[in-house]
C-alpha cells in the first residue's frame, strides 16, 4: 500500500490519538481567548490542544506557548486578562486587527519573558498600562496607530533593553516623563534607538534633561504634537542621531547652536513652529541630506553660507523662512543636490543656474518670490524650474514653461495595463496580469530623504528590495499611488502576491505581516528613512472549508466504512499506476523523481527566480558544447559562453564526470544560490540536471576579474574613484552574505580573482565554491581542514581552524591593499600585508607602495582613511577587525568626501547608476541578464559547489 493511501486512511478514520502537548494553564488561557475572539483560524476550533494540533499562529517549546502571532486575520473582540497567563510568551503580535478594541490589560505585565510586543493598527483604547514597565526583556514595543490616551507611564523608563519604542498616531497627552529621584523616566533609556512619539497630543516643554551623551538614539520623531518652549540644547549630546523631526509643534526661541554639532544627522525637520532669531548654522552637520526649516519666524536674512557649502545636501526646503537677497548660485552646484524648494521668500534679482549645475538637480521651486530674470535656464526637462508668482513671469515672458502652473505627472504604479478582470478580492499580478489574492496594506515612510516622486527607478529598487528581503518570487510585489499626505509622510500602497499559488496560506500572511510590523524588514536604501506598515485584513475564505454541522459529520462517519472498502480495493491499482505516472513524469517533468530511487535526495528543489534548462537547450546554445564556445576550464569542469533563446548572454559551467555531486547536494546548492540576490553578487540564472549532467548557468559579466583589471590584462584603467567604488560594492555584497542571507554565508575565498567587473565596473562577488553556511546563533564554525587561497587566508583561521565571518574581513583587507598597490598578495616572496606595514613605518610612508597607475593623481582624497580601514581588516586577531557593515560605512564616508553619491556602487555616472538598479530588478524576471566573465568560475578542485553542512537557524 502506497504511503499517500495509508495517510488518507488515517485521516478519514482518525487513527492515532495525539496526547495533549500544551501546558494546561497555557491551553486554558488560549481557549478563553478563542471564546472571546471572533474570526479565529479554523484550526483553533479543530482541537483543544494548541501546541499538539497545532493552532495557526501559535508556536510552542516544551509544551509552553512562546509566540502568538495573528496579524491581519480580522480578529474581533478584546484582549482579556487571560493573556497574562502565558508566562513563557516571547512574541506577541496582534497587529493590523482593526476590530480589536478595549484596553490593554494590566496583566500583560506578567509576561516577564516577552521580547516583542507588536500591537499597531488595532483599535485599543484607554491608557498604556504602567505594568508594561515590568517586562524587562522587552526589546520591541509598538503601540502605534491605536486610540490610546492618557500620559506616557514613567515605568517605561525601566525597560533597559528596549530598542524600538513606537507610540505614534494615538491620543496621548501630558508631558514627557524624565527621572526624578527614584522615579524612572525616558532619559534612562540609553539603549533605545527609536523614540517615535509623533502625531499625539503631547504637550509642555521638551525637558532639558531628557537627552544625554550616553543615549544611542538614531530616530527622534516628535512631530505633530503640542510641544512648547525652546528646543533643548541637550539634544546635541546625542551623537548617534540620524533623523530628527520636531516639526508641526509650537516650539519657540532660537535654535540651539548644539544642533550643528550632530554630525550624523541626515534628516532635520524644524518646520511649522514659532522659532525665532537667525537661521541656524548647520555647517557642522556634515552628513545632512535633507533639511526643512520652513514656516518659522526667523529674522529676515540672506541665504547662509552653508547653503552652498554643505556638500551632503540633496533636499533643501525653506518655504516662508524670511530669506532675502539673491539666490546663491553655489547651491545649484552641490554634487548631490536634487531638490530645492525656496518658495514664499523674498529672493530678488536674477536666477542663474549656471553651467555647472549639479548632475542630480531635478527641481528648483522659487515660486512667490520677487525674481526679475533668469540666466542659464534649464535646457532639458531633467531640471524643473518653477517661478510662478514672480515679476519675471509678467508679460511677455509669461509663456515660459517655468511660469506655468505645476502639472501633476503620472502616478507611479508597478501594474501594467491589464484588461483581465479578476474576482472580487483578487488583483492582477504586476507584470503578467494573472489573478491572485494579494496581501495588501500601506507603507508609510515618516522621513524619506526625497520629495520627487517622478523617479520611477527609486520605486523599482524598493520593489526588488521587498521581493528579495521577504523571500518572494518574481512578479510578486506591486507599489502604487505614492503621495505625500498632510503630515509630510510618504504613503505607498503595497500589494504582495503569492509566489506560486493564487492565494496565501495563513502561515505566509503571518510571516509577511510580522516581518513588516516588527521591523524585521528594513529597506536597504536608507533614503526611505523610518517607516510603518498598516496591513489590511486578509480574506482566507476560499482557502478554508465552512464548518460542518453535527448532522453532516454523522453522515460522513456513516459513509466512512464504504469509503474504506473502496480505498482498499484501489490500493493495488494505485501502486501499479504510480509507477506509470513516475515514468511519464521523467519524460515531461524535469523535477520528477529528483533523486531517482534515492529517497534521501528529497523533493524537487524550491527555486526563487531560477529556472530549469533542458540538456537539449544547453546543447543547442553551445553548438553541442563546441570548443569555440569554451572560455575557461577549472577543476570543476568547462565554462562556455552562450546565448539563450531569449538573447541573454550567460556563462554555462558544465561539471565533468569526476565532479558530479549527489542529487541532494546539487539540489541544496541551487536552492541556496537561487536565494542569494544582490547587485554586487553574481546571479544564478538557472541549472540543468538531466541525462547524468549537472550544469550551472550564470549571468555573463563582461570586464573580467578585478585581478585582471589591476594587472592590465582586461584592458581597463582603474582610477582612484573606480577603486573606491569597487571596494564599496564588493563590501556591500559581502555584508549581504554575512547579515542578510538566510542562513548567513561565509564566502571563504574572497580575492580579486573572485570579484567581477561589469560594463560599468560594478563589482560582483563570485565563486561560492568554498562558501560555508552558518546559523544566526552560531557564528564560529569548527573546521577539519582549512580552505581558501594563500595570501588571502586569515592567519587566525589557519592556526585554529575556527572559521568566522571575520575571516572574510581579513581576505577583503588584502583585496583593499591590492586596490591600493596594484600588486598581488604574494609577489617575489613579499607578502602585501607585511610590505604595507613596513611602508607605513618608513619615512616615505604608504606612498612608496601606491600603484603607479594612480600615484600621479594630484590628490587621492580619503587615502589615509582607506589605508587605515584596510589595515584594521588584516589585524591578526579577529576581534580587532571591523565587521563588513562597518567597512561599508567607512568606505561610504570616503566616497562622500570625494563629492560622490555612495548609495550607488557602480562607476559609470548616471548610466552606471541605472545599471545597478537594473541589476537588482533582473531577479523579477522582467529584464535580460547581464554578462559574466569566465574567470569567475575557475576555482580549482572545489569548483562552484557549496560543500557545506546546513546548520539549523
Amino acid at each position: 500500500m502506497s504511503r499517500p493511501v495509508v495517510l488518507l486512511i488515517l485521516l478519514v478514520f482518525g487513527v492515532g490519538v495525539v496526547s495533549a502537548a500544551t501546558d494546561p494553564g497555557d491551553a486554558a488561557a488560549l481557549r478563553n481567548l478563542r471564546r472571546i475572539w471572533k474570526n479565529t483560524p479554523p484550526s483553533w476550533s479543530a482541537s483543544d490542544d494548541p501546541c499538539g494540533a497545532p493552532w495557526d499562529g501559535i508556536s510552542c517549546n516544551s509544551m509552553r506557548v512562546i509566540a502568538l502571532t495573528m496579524t491581519s486575520t480580522g480578529l474581533v473582540g478584546t484582549l482579556s486578562d487571560d493573556i497574562g497567563q502565558l508566562s513563557e510568551l516571547q512574541l506577541l503580535d496582534l497587529s493590523f486587527n482593526i476590530n480589536l478594541t478595549g484596553p490593554i490589560p494590566s496583566s500583560i505585565g506578567n509576561l516577564q519573558k516577552l521580547e516583542t510586543l507588536s500591537l499597531p493598527g488595532c483599535n485599543f483604547g484607554g491608557v498604556i498600562p504602567p505594568e508594561i514597565g515590568n517586562m524587562q526583556k522587552l526589546t520591541f514595543l509598538a503601540l502605534n496607530s491605536n486610540n490610546l490616551s492618557g500620559e506616557i507611564p514613567r515605568s517605561i523608563g525601566r525597560l533597559s533593553n528596549l530598542n524600538w519604542f513606537d507610540i505614534g498616531d494615538n491620543h496621548l497627552s501630558g508631558e514627557l516623563p524624565v527621572s526624578s529621584g527614584a522615579a524612572p523616566g525616558l532619559d534612562q533609556m540609553i539603549h533605545t534607538k527609536h523614540f517615535h512619539f509623533n502625531k499625539n497630543q503631547l504637550s509642555g516643554i521638551i525637558p532639558e534633561n531628557l537627552f544625554n551623551s550616553n543615549m544611542t538614539l538614531i530616530h527622534i520623531l516628535f512631530e505633530g504634537n503640542n510641544f512648547t518652549g525652546p528646543i533643548p540644547a541637550s539634544i546635541g549630546l546625542v551623537q548617534t542621531l540620524t533623523v530628527l523631526r520636531l516639526d508641526r509643534n509650537a516650539l519657540t526661541g532660537t535654535v540651539p547652536p548644539s544642533i550643528g554639532n550632530m554630525t550624523r544627522v541626515r534628516e532635520l525637520h524644524l518646520s511649522s513652529n514659532g522659532l525665532t532669531g537667525g537661521i541656524p548654522d548647520l555647517s557642522g552637520m556634515s552628513s545632512l541630506t535633507y533639511t526643512d526649516l520652513s514656516n518659522n519666524l526667523f529674522t529676515p536674512s540672506p541665504a547662509p553660507t552653508w547653503f552652498s557649502n554643505l556638500r551632503s545636501l540633496s533636499v533643501l526646503i525653506m518655504e516662508s523662512a524670511g530669506l532675502i537677497g539673491r539666490v546663491p548660485t553655489g547651491v545649484f552646484r552641490l554634487p548631490l543636490i536634487q531638490e530645492l524648494t525656496l518658495k514664499g521668500n523674498k529672493f530678488n534679482g536674477t536666477v542663474d543656474l549656471g553651467a555647472g549645475a549639479g548632475p542630480n538637480l531635478q527641481l528648483v521651486d522659487l515660486r512667490s518670490n520677487i525674481i526679475i530674470g533668469v540666466q542659464n535656464e534649464p535646457k532639458t526637462n531633467a531640471t524643473k524650474l518653477m517661478l510662478l508668482d514672480n515679476p519675471v513671469c509678467n508679460a511677455p515672458i509669461g509663456e515660459k514653461d517655468f511660469c506655468k502652473p505645476v502639472e501633476e505627472t503620472g502616478v507611479y504604479s508597478t501594474v501594467s495595463e491589464c484588461s483581465k478582470e479578476c474576482p472580487i478580492g483578487d488583483g492582477n499580478r504586476p507584470r503578467t496580469c494573472e489573478c491572485a489574492r494579494p496581501y495588501a496594506g500601506m507603507l508609510i515612510f515618516r522621513g524619506p530623504l526625497f520629495r520627487n516622486l517622478r523617479n520611477s527607478t527609486r520605486f523599482q529598487r524598493l520593489e526588488t528590495d521587498l521581493q528579495n528581503s521577504l523571500k518572494l518570487g518574481a512578479d510578486t510585489v506591486s507599489l502604487m499611488n505614492p503621495f505625500f499626505d498632510d503630515d509630510d509622510y510618504l504613503r505607498v500602497r503595497l500589494q504582495l502576491f503569492p509566489s506560486f499559488d493564487r492565494i496565501f496560506n495563513r502561515s505566509e500572511v503571518q510571516r509577511l505581516g510580522s516581518m513588516l510590523s516588527t521591523q524585521v524588514y528594513k529597506p536597504h536604501d536608507d533614503e526611505w528613512g523610518p517607516y510603518v506598515f498598516r496591513g489590511e485584513i486578509y480574506n482566507f475564505a476560499s482557502l478554508e472549508s465552512p464548518k460542518l454541522s453535527a448532522a453532516t459529520i454523522s453522515g460522513i462517519a456513516a459513509a466512512s466504512g464504504a469509503v474504506f472498502i473502496g480505498l482498499i480495493l484501489l490500493c493495488a491499482y494505485a501502486v501499479r499506476e504510480r509507477r506509470k505516472v513516475q515514468r511519464a513524469k521523467k519524460i515531461t517533468n524535469p523535477f520528477a523523481e529528483w533523486g531517482g530511487e534515492n529517497e534521501e535526495a528529497g523533493s524537487a528543489p524550491q527555486l526563487n527566480g531560477v529556472r530549469f534548462f533542458s540538456f537539449g537547450e544547453m546543447k543547442k546554445c553551445t553548438n553541442n558544447f563546441s570548443a569555440d564556445y569554451e572560455i575557461g576550464v577549472g577543476g570543476y569542469g568547462q565554462v562556455y559562453k552562450a546565448k539563450l533563446a531569449d538573447g541573454r548572454a550567460v556563462a554555462i559551467k558544465r561539471a565533468r564526470q569526476g565532479s558530479i555531486q549527489g542529487a541532494l547536494e546539487f539540489k541544496t546548492e541551487i536552492e541556496l544560490l537561487s536565494r542569494v540576490h544582490h547587485a554586487n553578487l553574481v546571479r544564478l540564472v538557472g541549472f540543468c540536471y538531466e541525462k547524468g549532467e549537472q550544469m550551472l548557468i550564470y549571468e555573463y559579466v563582461a570586464n573580467g576579474t578585478l585581478a585582471e583589471g589591476l594587472s592590465g590584462k582586461a584592458g581597463i584603467r582603474l582610477s582612484w574613484i573606480d577603486r573606491l567604488r569597487i571596494a564599496l560594492g564588493s563590501a556591500r555584497g559581502l555584508t549581504y552574505l554575512h547579515e542578510l542571507a538566510d542562513p548567513p554565508i561565509i564566502h571563504r575565498d574572497v580575492k580579486t580573482a573572485n570579484i567581477l567587473l561589469d560594463d560599468h565596473l560594478t563589482p560582483k562577488v563570485a565563486d561560492f565554491g568554498l562558501s560555508k553556511l552558518v546559523s544566526d546563533s552560531v557564528k564560529i564554525v569548527n573546521e577539519t581542514g582549512v580552505k581558501g587561497t594563500m595570501g588571502y587566508l586569515d592567519p587566525e583561521y589557519f592556526e585554529t581552524q575556527q572559521l568566522t565571518d571575520k575571516s572574510d574581513v581579513y581576505s577583503f583587507g588584502v583585496v583593499m591593499l591590492e586596490l591600493l598597490t596594484g600588486k598581488k598578495p604574494i609577489e617575489k616572496n613579499k607578502y602585501i600585508v607585511r610590505a604595507v606595514r613596513e611602508a607605513l613605518k618608513s619615512p616615505g610612508g604608504v606612498k612608496e607602495v601606491i600603484d603607479p597607475a594612480i600615484r600621479s593623481a594630484p590628490v587621492l582624497v580619503g587615502l589615509e582613511k582607506f589605508v587605515d580601514i584596510a589595515m584594521q581588516c588584516v589585524e591578526l586577531l579577529s576581534e580587532d577587525r571591523p565587521t563588513m557593515r562597518e567597512v561599508v560605512r567607512e568606505l561610504e564616508s570616503i566616497l562622500e568626501k570625494n563629492g560622490l553619491d555612495s548609495r550607488f556602487a557602480s562607476v559609470g555616472s548616471a548610466v552606471g547608476e541605472i545599471s545597478n538598479v537594473v541589476e537588482r530588478r533582473r531577479y523579477n524576471g522582467s529584464m535580460s541578464s547581464g554578462e559574466m566573465s569566465s574567470n569567475a568560475f575557475d576555482s580549482g578542485a572545489a569548483g562552484f559547489m557549496f560543500r557545506t553542512t546546513i546548520e539549523p537557524k
